[in-house]
């Protein structure tokens, strides 16, 4: 499992990110750790300083989603799935999901506290980088 983490490392380095998670530019936060992005996705955190943060999934088996999971989740699916079958006994529903990274973009755009992740390639004016992988 290091290696694995090693090699993606290794090769966000040498290619550069190719998916960056993204707020509203309206947003007053700036960049993010991995943690807080983690403990975000996971519903342990809900705010940013006063700003409260909606975490927004690709729906399905998308790759992105597995990468998304795998490198700032740190789970499979199989154990993500466990873990949220234990969060709606404490009644905490997974993160909202949108159809497609074009549909992320713009619930971001339109809603106050909103992020998600898009190819780092769609990032633009109208959105703010806040973390890469």
């Amino acid at each position: 499992m290091k290696q694995l983490f090693f090699l993606m490392g290794l090769s966000l380095a040498l290619f550069g990110s190719q998916f960056s998670i993204v707020v509203s530019k309206k947003n007053p936060f700036q960049a993010l750790t991995t943690q807080q992005v983690r403990d975000i996705y996971l519903l342990k955190r809900h705010f940013i300083g006063d700003v409260k943060i909606t975490p927004i999934n690709l729906i399905g088996q998308d790759e992105a989603r597995s990468e998304f999971e795998s490198s700032i989740l740190q789970m499979d699916r199989n154990r993500l799935n466990a873990y949220w079958v234990k969060q709606h006994f404490q009644g905490v529903t997974p993160p909202l999901t949108q159809p497609s990274f074009e549909s992320i973009k713009a619930f971001v755009q339109n809603v106050e506290g909103a992020m998600g992740y898009i190819p780092s390639n769609m990032v633009d004016s109208n959105v703010k980088v806040i973390y890469e992988f």
